[in-house]
């Protein structure tokens, strides 16, 4: 589950790479997901972006799965 903490920049929550609780970045993206052009527009979702302010690595997940 991730936390709040005093930092300005970021949430703390579990990086497996790392194995222990760091700061994280955290953004919403809006992904297309259709390769067809013509159904582009009513393809795309929202993503949940996280990446590890220790060791750069990035997870994604649709927002619709969470």
């Amino acid at each position: 589950m991730a936390t709040t903490d005093n930092s300005f920049n970021g949430i703390t929550e579990y990086c497996n790479d790392c194995e222990l609780e760091t700061i994280h970045e955290v953004s919403v993206q809006i992904r297309t997901e259709s390769v067809k052009e013509e159904n582009a527009q009513f393809s795309r979702e929202p993503y949940r972006v996280s990446e590890c302010q220790r060791c750069g690595a990035r997870s994604s997940q649709r927002m619709n799965n969470a």
